[in-house]
């Protein structure tokens, strides 16, 4: 939103703060807003112009820094937009607290930096980076700094010191007009906090608080554009406003219940968004699309969850409908021309709600401009298959990193692929479609666009496209050939005696049909008999037996089984499932070398005789007691041999991604916290083969499982370190590079990995699972044929 203004703008040149302004000057510095005592809600800072000409504020930012600053501190910025009249003041709205019983009028520009109410330093920078100067005279080189103000006892100041005085009611302020010496102790002193807006406003004086009297059929002064503002955090956060106007553009009446209004007389500034969520709560809106309304209400950031970006929202509403079959404002074209290649900006880990928003340059700051406003595109190629929640994703962008069947693939960190959509449909009545990866949603969906903690920004449709069924099909790997050893992984999903014999049916297709009926089948989330009562079982003997005689039935071998009951609820996973790795294999093909002593607790080792490498104990453990296993799962270690070659394999389930931060959260760049635990368990992993390896240089090792990682994380990295293991997934081509899909992104979590020794090799991923809606798991299983004679 830009000031309205009838005098000309100029760019005047910033001067070092070491030469007096004539110009732009910070005004008042107030630190106290909400907190006890305090009469006003929010701090402030205002800006005044002492010159004869207006001084233009785009690109600028005010800055703070505290007042006695450690290595970790950094300058925290609120960046500015409009300009400054000749004799006029600005107002920037920064943290509010919660006391205080008066708002400031309504400021022209809003962070949300608590300021210190006794010590710290305001400066106004031409520009937005952070500042870094820490000290008077590094701060008085920085030829961007237009003016500085430290007050209480800032070490950044100018001067003779820093203005005194400051106080939960007090602020520090001009003594004699907008005079600057560059004195901050001469120039300024303690004062009644005395905000004035750019409109000469003073608290009270306007109507963004609401209860002004007027019309109640005549719009009020605020509109969508001032509550959304320019960074994700709305400048009214807390306030109460009064007859917004806007046209419904969507109504939701389950869950979150609430409506859409969208202002169809936009701004020109492409930051502020036109459209806004009006939460009703339990209560069914009282409106309908196409109503031109006044709304009322509170103005709210809210949070879905710890680290997601907020939803701006009006609060307890009380709505004027004025007209109904309005036509609604032409909705945002979302597509490869609109939205861009960047995925979103950095804060060094930190939090991206008060930068201000660029959405010419990253996607997530486009959708945030955007945020409420009717959103469009056409004929998306579908990348999420549609889940139980009615819900799916799609990408804008038809050649963004396609995968060989119609998905998007995630394959570095900083490319989580920026087309990416999830869609719902607001018109429950209609059956939303059951689609595939790359089927296609044809024609126009249309529809406000939202934010969720689930997958974040996403299209309430109100018009939906038709499905195309493309015609994924489910693959069918071949059959291992007499001299093959195959030996494949499946993550079962929770599987125990109590589901229902569909799912064994499904998953036992699978194993039998799918994957060919493997050898060796490595299975993870394998639970105990009675699944999630947890009472202390931790056999697994009945799910099994359901399990096995379900494979036979749909054409595969008998297997037989071998596994390490895990101590009761020690491996995480739902508690009482007590999940644990599985092996099946085939008797008529590949023997098992049972040697006892495996347990939970004990860790089965390696031995070197005259005819190579053995286990101590099979199956068995490693390292059950290693820190990197807590409340996780244990690799489960197996002996077996084929055509007289002893293959050593080892099933994996590292620890879950869970507690990581969102790609599309608040914290940029995301936090990884979980990767810690994986690299410690791939380091045992890695260390038990270098004892293999150590114990007989051709020992053939088959490690595998669900990692719970990228192909290009750390954790792989740490498991490979020293090239004691091929990842198998490197050998395909990079569109087959996948085994799950989460949020649309097509991504690699499960992995089959082999020693040196594996010279001779088929590896496929068979995808039976990720890409469709009706799932026996959500992971795809994976194979590898090994040519056991040809490796020798």
């Amino acid at each position: 939103m830009g000031l309205a203004s009838a005098f000309a703008i100029v760019s005047l040149p910033a001067a070092a703060h070491a030469a007096p302004s004539g110009t732009a000057v910070i005004a008042e510095v107030y630190g106290g807003g909400g907190n006890s005592g305090a009469t006003l809600v929010r701090d402030f800072v205002e800006l005044g112009n002492a010159g004869s000409a207006a001084y233009d504020l785009s690109g600028y930012s005010v800055q703070y820094l505290p007042g006695s600053p450690s290595a970790s501190s950094q300058w925290q910025v609120t960046a500015l937009s409009g300009a400054l009249a000749p004799g006029g003041r600005f107002l920037v709205a920064e943290g509010a607290g919660t006391g205080g019983t008066t708002a400031l009028p309504n400021p022209d520009a809003t962070g949300s930096i608590a300021m210190s109410a006794t010590s710290g330093t305001i400066a106004l920078v031409s520009g937005t980076a952070a500042l870094t100067c820490k000290t008077a005279a590094d701060c008085a080189a920085d030829s961007r700094i237009v003016d500085l103000v430290g007050y209480g006892s800032a070490v950044v100041r100018e001067g003779s010191g820093p203005a005194a005085g400051a106080s939960n009611t007090a602020s520090v302020a001009r003594s004699s007009g907008l005079t600057d010496t560059d004195d901050n102790a001469g120039d300024l002193s303690a004062q009644t906090p005395s905000p004035v807006n750019s409109a000469g406003e003073t608290p009270g004086s306007g109507d963004g608080d609401g209860g002004d009297g007027g019309d109640p059929s005549t719009p009020g002064t605020v509109r969508v554009r001032d509550i959304q503002g320019t960074t994700r955090l709305s400048p009214l956060d807390g306030r109460t406003v009064t007859r917004v106007p806007g046209v419904v553009t969507g109504v939701r009446t389950s869950g979150s219940k609430g409506y859409w209004i969208q202002d169809p007389e936009a701004d020109a500034d492409p930051r502020t968004s036109e459209g806004v969520f009006v939460y009703t709560g339990s209560a069914d809106p009282a409106v309908a699309v196409g109503d031109s309304v006044l709304v009322s209400g509170k103005v709210s950031e809210y949070y879905p969850s710890s680290t997601s970006q907020s939803v701006t929202e009006i609060t307890a509403p009380t709505v004027s409908v004025l007209s109904g079959g309005n036509p609604l404002p032409a909705p945002v074209t979302l597509d490869p021309a609109s939205v861009p290649a960047a995925y979103a900006p950095t804060a060094d880990g930190g939090s991206i709600d008060a930068l201000a928003l660029e959405p010419a340059v990253y996607a997530q700051d486009f959708y945030e401009s955007a945020e409420g406003m009717r959103v469009t595109f056409a004929d998306a190629r579908v990348v999420g298959a549609t889940t139980a929640y009615d819900e799916l994703w799609v990408t804008v962008k038809p050649n963004e990193s396609p995968s060989a069947r119609g998905g998007t693939l995630y394959s570095s960190y900083d490319q989580p692929n920026t087309g990416r959509l999830k869609v719902m449909s607001l018109d429950t009545a209609a059956a939303f479609p059951v689609a595939n990866v790359g089927d296609v949603l044809s024609g126009t969906t249309t529809g406000p666009l939202d934010y969720s903690t689930y997958g974040g920004y996403n299209v309430q449709a109100t018009q939906l496209g038709t499905r195309v069924d493309k015609k994924l099909k489910r693959e069918v790997t071949r059959r291992a050939k007499g001299g093959e050893l195959a030996v494949a992984t499946y993550n079962v999903e929770n599987l125990d005696a109590l589901d229902e014999q569909g799912k064994f049916d499904r998953l036992a297709e699978g194993v039998a049909v799918n994957l060919s009926s493997p050898d060796i089948v490595a299975l993870e989330e394998i639970q105990d008999d009675n699944g999630a009562v947890n009472d202390g079982t931790v056999t697994s003997e009945a799910t099994l037996k359901r399990f096995t005689d379900a494979i036979r039935a749909a054409g595969g071998p008998r297997y037989q089984w071998r596994y390490i009951a895990p101590a009761n609820n020690q491996d995480g996973g739902e508690p009482g499932g007590n999940i644990r790795q599985v092996f099946l294999f085939n008797p008529k093909r590949v023997s098992f070398t049972d040697r006892p002593g495996g347990d939970a607790t004990t860790a089965t080792g390696v031995v070197k005789t005259r005819k190579g490498a053995r286990l101590t104990a099979s199956p068995g453990r490693i390292d059950p007691a290693n820190s990197a296993w807590g409340s996780s799962r244990k690799p489960l270690v197996g002996e077996f041999v084929f055509h007289g070659e002893t293959v050593f394999v080892i099933a994996n389930h590292f620890a879950s991604k869970g507690g990581d931060q969102p790609l599309h959260g608040r914290y940029q760049p995301p936090a990884r916290s979980s990767e810690t635990q994986r690299q410690a368990q791939a380091v045992a992993v890695n260390t038990f083969v270098k004892s293999l390896l150590a114990a007989d240089k051709k020992a053939k090792a088959v490690v595998l499982g669900d990692l719970n990682d990228f192909e290009f994380s750390p954790t792989v990295a740490a498991l490979t370190a020293g090239k004691v293991l091929k990842p198998l997934i490197s050998t395909l081509p990079a569109a087959q590079r996948y085994t799950y899909v989460y949020d649309g992104n097509a991504q690699t979590l499960d992995h089959i990995l082999t020693s040196p020794a594996v010279t001779r090799f088929d590896y496929d991923v068979v995808h039976i699972n990720a890409e469709f809606a009706d799932q026996a798991s959500d992971h795809d299983p994976q194979i590898v044929r090994i040519d056991v004679d040809g490796c020798r």
